[in-house]
């Protein structure tokens, strides 16, 4: 228990600080560049008044997708618009969205880590839970790796088997994506029916307590008012 908690805390204390990124791979400058993951989608909390950034890596001339969908959010008000940006390795801000949803598309020029950052500061007293959808594809696969030499090589048959599975493998990827933008809205009108359920689950046990309140206090009242009635009467 207090042995295993004593760990946590000194990982966390010589873990990395800072915001998580996504980087390449590679055991020496000769050997070629691993790419890692390239696409990603998970939930993440925003707490209130603060800004989460995520840095993900792309090689120049990727195409870089960002989605986004704000699953539920508290506070006064219950404000779901959130503000959304993306910069290039140098800082340049490339796009940005402030919605409930939104899509931030680009290609990459320049080799490095790309910004993408969630901005909850006009929202000082509650959080935001945020769907993320982001990452790169290239349309040429494994470019880097395939020799000049060899594609002199590949016979008419071959390269024409090539270019099929590369198309099939893009539509591939781009039918993916539009399974995670129903899955982010999917996981919206969820969150909401669940919000909808407990309003009028608490604001139906309050219309209840309200009525039986009522009820007891004009109970009481009728009470008093007989009782002082009956006293007047027997002094008479």
């Amino acid at each position: 228990g207090s042995g295993r908690m004593l760990l946590l805390l000194l990982l966390a204390l010589l873990g990395p600080a800072g915001c998580p990124r996504t980087e390449p791979l590679s055991g020496s400058s000769q050997e070629p560049l691993f790419r890692g993951a390239d696409r990603y989608d998970f939930a993440v909390v925003v707490p209130a008044g603060a800004v989460e950034c995520f840095w993900q890596f792309s090689h120049q001339g990727g195409k870089f997708f960002f989605s986004y969908e704000v699953q539920r959010a508290t506070g006064i008000g219950n404000s779901r618009d959130i503000l959304v940006t993306a910069s290039d390795p140098s800082g340049f801000q490339l796009g940005l969205s402030k919605d409930v949803r939104g899509q931030i598309n680009f290609l990459t020029k320049d080799t490095g880590f790309y910004q993408l950052c969630l901005d909850n500061q006009q929202n000082h007293f509650g959080f935001m839970q945020v769907y993320l959808n982001f990452g790169v594809y290239y349309d040429d696969f494994n470019t880097e790796q395939q020799q000049p030499a060899e594609r002199k090589e590949l016979n008419d048959t071959l390269e024409a088997i090539g270019v099929s599975i590369q198309r099939l493998q893009i539509h591939t990827f781009h039918m993916w994506r539009f399974y995670n933008f129903a899955r982010m809205r999917k996981g919206a009108d969820s969150f909401l029916l669940e919000a909808n359920y407990n309003y009028v689950n608490w604001w139906s046990m309050a219309q209840s307590c309200v009525i039986v309140l009522s009820g007891v206090l004009q109970l009481c009242f009728l009470k008093r008012l007989f009782h002082a009635q009956t006293s007047g009467s027997q002094k008479c």
